[in-house]
């Protein structure tokens, strides 16, 4: 009777050791968070320009070469810049970018809408590749 509650006591830890691995496999590799640093209205566009905060939890390093800020429809013509920006394996970057964007675009952020950050990778073999990331808002503790 011992040896078998032992038995079933290893599966199930076996079995929320193994859930607990694949939660973790599913979480994105990068993530970001940004700031509105400054906005420029023109008309129905705004200039903005983002403090990002890119994380990297992959266990090797993202050599960013573009930056595509992605509205819910599809990406401004403003909305896309070269970089070179690096994330180290295992730690985080502050970066500023500057795109123009629709100023309705803007207003739903300001609302709590999430934008998207479409991000051109070059790949450990050399191609790129493409990275989404969902941005999460840090607050500036005053009104935009």
């Amino acid at each position: 009777m011992l040896r078998a509650s032992y038995s079933l006591l290893l599966v199930v830890a076996l079995f929320a050791f193994l859930a607990q691995v694949a939660r973790a496999a599913d979480a994105p590799q990068l993530s970001g968070a940004y700031q509105v640093m400054h906005k420029t209205d023109l008309g129905a566009q705004a200039r903005i320009q983002l403090r990002l905060h890119l994380t990297n939890r992959a266990a090797r390093n993202f050599h960013i070469q573009r930056v595509t800020l992605w509205g819910f429809s599809h990406p401004d013509r403003g909305g896309s810049q070269a970089c070179s920006i690096v994330v180290p394996a295992g730690a985080s970057v502050d970066a500023t970018q500057e795109f123009t964007i629709r100023r309705a675009e803007y207003d739903l952020w300001r609302r709590g809408a999430r934008p998207r950050l479409v991000l051109e990778v070059l790949a450990p073999s050399g191609h790129n590749t493409t990275e989404v990331v969902r941005l999460d808002r840090i607050s500036s503790g005053k009104a935009d």
